[in-house]
């Protein structure tokens, strides 16, 4: 079994290739993601975080370098099959993923054209359906249910085919905040518990604050990657690129230059939280 589930070699890709002055949306990327972790990619619109997304699992193939998932060769088209086994992927807009018209038969349906037996697609339907919080729903029509809802049984549909990494790309940027934190906490849910490798595209610095390492590109390659904390300090980096730190860090940054000691590097809703009760507490406030 392979370290990395993805590894991306010298990759580039163009999409008006056959044109003398064409310009490269991916240019010259090395990387590799690690089997079970959970590594967002952030960068603004036409950065080329959409078309690595779809580099990962053979959607698109580079026309320079090599992407290879489990070891095999994405433009060795006699492995395409045994490739989006392995990784599959969510888009941006859940109703252009349901093919159904009751929610358990979408889910079934990867599995049924992978030739699974019956009695198995049941069980992985109805594991897949608890999963992500959408069991009770099962006999629901899709066209009923919320975004999040929609998004969450799209995501269900990935993993009732067994695939071991699942590329999101940007499926938060239609849904209400609500829909939003369901997403969230159903992807980070499947890493965590179920040990699915997850790389999440996304344009919300609140998002990518969530996994374990961040990648940001900006003009078609990687400008930063590391750990959340390594990558929001860079600041003057982030705001080049179009980008800004989580609202908790503008937040907390905000109190400590008001004097409130608090700790550095705070990310999430949750760690400002945490650390502003504590201060309070220090202050005999509370």
């Amino acid at each position: 079994m392979h370290e990395n589930i993805i590894e991306i070699k010298n990759a580039a890709f163009f999409y008006d290739s056959e044109t003398a002055n064409a310009e490269a949306v991916i240019k010259n990327i090395s990387l590799s993601v690690k089997r079970g972790s959970f590594v967002a990619v952030l960068g603004h619109n036409g950065s080329g975080k959409s078309t690595l997304a779809k580099l990962c699992n053979a959607i698109l193939v580079p026309q320079e370098g090599k992407v290879f998932v489990n070891g095999m060769d994405t433009s060795d088209s006699s492995l395409t099959f045994e490739i989006r086994r392995a990784v599959g992927m969510v888009f941006q807009n859940p109703d252009n993923q349901i093919v159904a018209t009751v929610v358990e038969d979408d889910v079934a349906f990867g599995p049924e054209n992978l030739g699974v037996e019956p009695k198995e697609i049941r069980r992985r339907v109805d594991s897949a359906l608890r999963s992500v919080g959408m069991y009770d729903f099962r006999g629901f029509p899709p066209h009923n249910l919320s975004g999040g809802q929609k998004q969450r049984v799209a995501i269900a549909g990935i993993i009732a085919m067994r695939t071991e990494c699942i590329v999101l790309d940007e499926p938060t940027a239609m849904l209400d905040p609500k829909g939003r934190v369901e997403v969230m906490k159903t992807v980070k849910s499947l890493n965590r518990e179920l040990g699915i490798t997850v790389v999440f595209i996304t344009h919300f610095m609140d998002e990518a604050a969530q996994a374990d390492r961040i990648i940001v590109m900006d003009d078609g390659g990687i400008i930063l990657d590391g750990t959340p904390k390594e990558v929001f300090s860079n600041k003057d980096t982030l705001r080049e690129s179009g980008l800004d730190v989580p609202v908790a860090a503008e937040f907390a940054d905000m109190l400590i230059s008001e004097g409130i000691d608090l700790p550095k590097g705070i990310l999430t809703a949750d760690e400002c939280v945490e650390a502003v009760a504590d201060a309070a507490k220090k202050r005999g406030l509370i």
